[in-house]
């Protein structure tokens, strides 16, 4: 079971996990190994990298608290103000994104994102519905909602994990299912119109495996219990609520389904945290003016991080939000991070 999700109708001849236990220690990395060794490059002169990150530096803010204000990125703003702010830096930056991500990380948010496809066991479990569903009437469905995922990139890893596109040559609608869901409109568009490009416009308009739809990551526009499994990549730190987030990610939920946050996360090893910032402050913004005309918005997406928080203070937080069995398992010395928790059934 460790490589194949079921969805919640068959969890009650799989004893996928003991209710009413919260792990406190970290769960055990599945396929990137603490062990992997590091190797960095680069000429420069870093003697004065961390008095300039030190500098530029700002107290982690807390979402609990009863301000009128919150950060945007080492800004403080309005809280009113927030979400249009962000929605104005991705409506900048859509049609570059995935490859500023590209520059941004050396290639590596693609390896990051195909370990959250392998980590979902989407092509397990997808392999073992639609096999059941054959000669019968009875199709398990199984709903993906990919939160903060405008233009695809994580929801069209899901859609060749589950072979949609081979299932939409045939006839009716798919049981197995990705929404993509984000606020930004823009986003949106460019990932609608890659996913034509990329798969044809069957999977969208006849089988309808693959939806987009906007939406707000803090009061989601779906019904209660209607997700099996729920990712979001990148996006949580953005939004302007965070635990606000995770109680909406909660109630959409089926009982028994599953939360995955691939997110930049605390780096745990001093010599890679000083490069990474060289590296975050210094070239980053760079790149987005050479590439995309834009260094203000990739400053922003770096400062963004570096307030997000570490990995134990998310933990807390989908503890507390109602989430179970959570644990994170960090990739590429905590640059990033995969958190994921479960609803109780």
């Amino acid at each position: 079971l460790n490589q194949c999700f079921l969805p919640t109708t068959m969890l009650s001849s799989c004893a996928r996990r003991t209710r009413g236990i919260i792990t406190t220690k970290r769960l055990p990395s599945q396929s990137i190994k603490n062990n992997h060794t590091i190797k960095l490059y680069f000429s420069s002169n870093t003697s004065n990298v961390q008095e300039t990150v030190n500098a530029a530096a700002a107290p982690q803010n807390n979402d609990n608290n009863t301000t009128t204000t919150t950060h945007f990125g080492y800004q403080n703003v309005p809280i009113s103000e927030k979400e249009s702010k962000v929605r104005e830096v991705f409506e900048s930056v859509a049609e570059s994104y995935d490859v500023m991500n590209d520059l941004m990380s050396g290639g590596l948010h693609r390896v990051w994102k195909d370990e959250l496809c392998r980590m979902t066991g989407l092509a397990a479990t997808s392999r073992a519905l639609r096999s059941s569903s054959l000669g019968t009437s009875n199709n398990l469905d199984f709903k993906i909602l990919d939160v903060a995922g405008g233009t695809g990139d994580v929801a069209f890893r899901f859609i060749d994990a589950m072979n949609c596109v081979e299932r939409a040559k045939s006839s009716g609608v798919d049981n197995l299912s990705v929404t993509v869901c984000d606020i930004n409109t823009e986003m949106l568009r460019v990932g609608e119109r890659r996913a034509r490009e990329r798969f044809g416009s069957d999977i969208i308009d006849s089988s309808r495996s693959l939806s987009f739809r906007q939406g707000n990551a803090q009061c989601l526009p779906f019904d209660d219990g209607t997700f099996d499994l729920y990712t979001i990549a990148f996006g949580l730190r953005n939004v302007t609520d965070v635990d606000a987030a995770l109680r909406d990610a909660y109630r959409v939920l089926k009982p028994g389904g599953r939360y995955l946050c691939l997110e930049f996360s605390n780096v745990d090893n001093a010599l890679l945290k000083q490069v990474y910032d060289a590296y975050s402050f210094h070239v980053i913004p760079t790149i987005g003016q050479v590439v995309a005309g834009d260094s203000k918005s990739y400053q922003y997406l770096v400062e963004s991080i570096r307030k997000f928080g570490t990995q134990e203070q998310l933990k807390g937080r989908m503890v507390e939000a109602g989430f179970e069995n959570v644990g994170y398992t960090n990739m590429t010395g905590g640059i990033v991070a995969v958190h994921e928790g479960w609803k109780p059934l």
